[in-house]
């Protein structure tokens, strides 16, 4: 990669990286205001925005969006009559989970073992970065040969919609010809991949009910209905024996086409504890980008420590449910709340609340965009050849900006390859990944310009 003028301004720019994405990593930008302060947010956003400022970028601003978040915009004009590129980031971050987990603090960015730590080092202010380092290494080799806009938003890891509706309220805002969402990753480190499926997601709120109050477990216990119980009965009801996702009324069995996933690599990177079985069926690829799959990502119920004898009167859950392209997310919200009250047991009362949603998401792959990042992935991987996957996480703003602009061409590459461990403690992103990518984007808007 070497004797390319692009990939040595990248690689020359890399400890000023490393410098830039340590500031950034210290905001501790989680868009949960009651979790975090609303001034880390805000920090963050402010510095994306002078960064923005600094290489030039005009109409840099802060858009209050209707969740109580800031998304930042900037504009860089290119050659008259050159095409628009639009790059997507976000600098919200998942909350650190266990900060004691960590092997160093989540807000610090550390090197080890060749990696950076840090929360949000791969997911996605690493991909801020990433955008910075193409644009750098191209005004160093004769500029930049489209139109650009940036925007980074400010609650994408919340899935509160904030950016979805502003762009819906101001169209015009973010209309380009293609579009580089920064916000997926490799299949592994190395093998430079476009995602080209996301699935959608819904979030589900179920609270389970059956007595004035709680009752002791010794004298009631037995004929009392446990409404703890009645919740562990419907969730189990959401899974096959073999794991499967069974929510009535939706179909589990189709195929995925593209790269397969190796069953035994899955298992490593997903970190699956000896002798523990995968669940589903199909192939991997199938299971994780073609399909339905619910996960309960939490339970309300007393904790096992001072839990008391005591037939629990309530119990809720918060239920996530991902769909495959293909699959509307609103019908699916309302089969999986339909599935949840109709599985409720011994009459309990139930009810059953949406409180997130996005939409599945599939992309163009024979468009011009495509061929052009192809071109630019080979040179900066030597000898790889640019590979398709699918994502089985959801970025609702990729359907916005598909319905919005049905023209441009949408193409995700970015840092959260399965090393990176994003939304887990001890997130990391590898450096060689940020600058390879770096200059792919940077040589993709110069083949872009061309073609």
């Amino acid at each position: 990669m070497s004797s390319n003028p692009v990939a040595e301004t990248v690689a020359s720019l890399m400890p000023r990286a490393q410098a830039e994405l340590a500031e950034l990593v210290a905001f501790k930008s989680v868009a949960d205001f009651e979790q975090f302060p609303r001034s880390e947010s805000e920090g963050a956003a402010n510095w994306v925005a002078d960064a923005l400022t600094a290489e030039g970028f005009q109409d840099v601003a802060l858009l209050d969006t209707p969740d109580g978040t800031q998304s930042v915009y900037g504009y860089l004009p290119g050659p008259e009559g050159a095409r628009t590129v639009l790059l997507y980031a976000h600098y919200d971050v998942q909350p650190p989970l266990d900060e004691a987990g960590w092997t160093t603090p989540p807000f610090e960015l550390t090197e080890r073992d060749g990696r950076w730590y840090g929360r949000g080092a791969a997911d996605c202010k690493g991909g801020v970065i990433m955008h910075l380092l193409a644009l750098r290494a191209l005004k160093a080799n004769g500029g930049v040969p489209v139109h650009i806009k940036v925007i980074a938003e400010g609650s994408e890891e919340m899935g509160t919609g904030g950016l979805e509706r502003y762009a819906e309220a101001h169209p015009d805002l973010l209309t380009a010809d293609t579009i580089v969402i920064g916000d997926s990753g490799n299949f592994r480190v190395g093998l430079p991949t476009v995602t080209s499926t996301l699935r959608g997601m819904t979030l589900v709120r179920v609270q389970i009910d059956t007595l004035e109050g709680n009752l002791h477990s010794g004298q009631f216990g037995g004929a009392a209905p446990d409404a703890l119980g009645a919740l562990i009965r419907v969730l189990d009801s959401l899974r096959a024996e073999d794991g499967s996702t069974t929510v009535d009324g939706l179909t589990p069995t189709t195929r995925w086409e593209g790269l397969q996933y190796d069953e035994e690599q899955f298992r490593q990177d997903a970190k699956v504890l000896d002798g523990v079985q995968l669940i589903g069926s199909g192939s991997v690829a199938d299971r994780i980008w073609a399909r339905p799959a619910v996960t309960v990502l939490g339970i309300d119920c007393p904790p096992v420590v001072g839990a008391t004898p005591s037939v629990q009167a309530g119990a809720r859950a918060l239920v996530s449910l991902r769909v495959p392209p293909g699959v509307d997310a609103a019908e699916a919200t309302k089969l999986l709340q339909a599935h949840l009250e109709a599985h409720t047991p011994w009459g309990a009362r139930v009810r059953t609340e949406q409180v997130g949603q996005g939409k599945a998401f599939s992309a163009d792959t024979t468009s011009p965009a495509y061929a052009a990042m192809a071109e630019a992935m080979a040179v900066a991987y030597p000898g790889q050849e640019m590979q398709y996957a699918g994502q089985g996480g959801s970025i609702p703003l990729c359907n916005t900006l598909a319905e919005l602009y049905p023209q441009a061409e949408i193409l995700l590459i970015g840092l959260s390859e399965p090393e990176a461990r994003i939304h887990a403690v001890n997130e990391s992103v590898s450096p060689e990944e940020l600058e390879r990518l770096s200059v792919a984007e940077a040589l993709f808007l110069r083949n872009y310009a061309a073609s």
